[in-house]
């Protein structure tokens, strides 16, 4: 039997990333405007190719986690599978497509009809991104038959336990904290305390993946936040972009003096508490006003739904993936919270891979080479002959 062509596409609400035989790529998944060049629009990848980040203004297919505006997600497929990125061929490819947990009929059948009737490829394959990050699981631990899977992405945080291949769905838990409440609640603090960048948001999420961390003791960090100078060892200098003598912002190295460079003028703010205030919402989401649980109780509300049976081998398979978990100490300050909340005759253990952004598709592209993934997928004559039946019947719980 000759080898399947296999395109893993993970759709998520701020990149798309893409896996195939050559490797995992991780582009925009929206469009750009930038205010220097207002007639012309920057498609995903294409945003490199503009001078001035400044002021960016983003066309967004996702709003609150869910699929909306169509027209902006089909350019952002087009430019996927066209020339510039993959160079597709629909007609011989099969792919594995991610969408939310809880995605609307609606927006499953118009994805059926994309990419059955208009792309046209020979088979596909609609699940989770949690379900993939499984099966990337199941094979790095094969001796393990569930875990649970922190999925921490741009709009939400979900939490989903899994057992033999399926999803606890009766346990399966959601924070409304992401990357972009985040990268907003970053831009408001700086715009209150020092500079309006309301409209950076662009900028402003360098700012925090640059800068921000995870606190191993919240309380004690935030009271040196409040010293000055060298004795405070939070406080920094960010070096915003200019775009002409700088592109990307950077941290200012301590003990380089503050003097600003005779070929430019620099335009700094300083950072200090807010490095570990704004991830820390991931863990209380009630700090802004967000009546939720934090991730390590939510992992333990999550895993006392399941079976008791199940438990002590879900605390030792807590899994962290999605672009939120990039924050450094994340998986050591989760490990720490959830072993503080759970009974001592457990043991808990948290697993991270080096990009937790890329952990689905990496799982994805895992299964493929299954020997019984194929009769998952549903194929172009399959879908022909029986329609969105046919999609309902497949992709039911997977």
């Amino acid at each position: 039997m000759e080898k399947q062509n296999t395109v893993v596409l993970d759709i998520g609400a701020c990149n798309l990333k893409i896996g195939t035989d050559d490797g995992i790529r991780n582009i925009p998944n929206c469009i750009f405007k930038s205010k220097m060049e207002r007639r012309k629009s920057f498609i995903s990848g294409q945003i490199d190719s503009c001078k001035d980040h400044s002021g960016l203004f983003y066309l967004l297919p996702f709003q609150k986690g869910y699929l909306v505006n169509w027209d902006v997600q089909k350019q952002v497929w087009d430019y996927a599978f066209g020339k510039d990125v993959l160079n597709l061929k629909p007609a011989d490819t099969s792919i594995i497509l991610t969408e939310p947990h809880f995605n609307f009929p609606t927006i499953q059948e118009a994805m059926n009809e994309i990419f059955f009737e208009e792309y046209e490829f020979q088979s596909i394959l609609r699940t989770n991104a949690t379900t993939l990050s499984y099966r990337k699981y199941e094979e790095e631990f094969p001796l393990e038959n569930c875990c649970i899977i922190v999925d921490a992405g741009y709009s939400f945080t979900h939490i989903v336990p899994y057992h033999a291949g399926k999803k606890i769905t009766s346990a399966l838990c959601r924070i409304d904290v992401g990357g972009k409440l985040l990268t907003n609640h970053l831009k408001e603090i700086i715009s209150y305390r020092q500079l309006q960048v309301m409209d950076e948001t662009y900028v402003m999420n360098q700012v925090k993946e640059d800068s921000c961390h995870i606190s191993m003791d919240f309380f004690k960090d935030m009271e040196k936040s409040k010293l000055k100078g060298d004795a405070n060892p939070l406080l920094c200098e960010y070096v915003l972009p200019d775009y002409t003598h700088i592109h990307r912002g950077f941290i200012k190295k301590k003990g380089a003096g503050s003097e600003k460079s005779s070929k430019t003028q620099e335009q700094t703010i300083r950072l200090a508490g807010e490095r570990i205030s704004v991830p820390e919402v991931l863990f209380h989401p009630s700090d802004i006003g967000i009546p939720q649980m934090g991730i390590p109780e939510a992992i333990v509300h999550s895993i006392e739904k399941c079976p008791e049976e199940l438990r002590p081998h879900m605390y030792r398979n807590i899994v962290l993936t999605g672009g939120s978990c990039n924050f450094k100490n994340s998986k050591e300050r989760v490990e720490r919270e959830v072993r503080s909340l759970t009974p001592s005759l457990y043991k808990v253990r948290v697993t991270m891979s080096d990009r937790p952004q890329e952990y689905a598709c990496a799982g994805g592209l895992a299964w493929s080479t299954a020997d019984h993934f194929r009769e998952h997928l549903l194929t172009l004559e399959e879908y022909q002959e029986a329609g969105q039946s046919a999609c309902q019947r497949q992709f039911i719980d997977i």
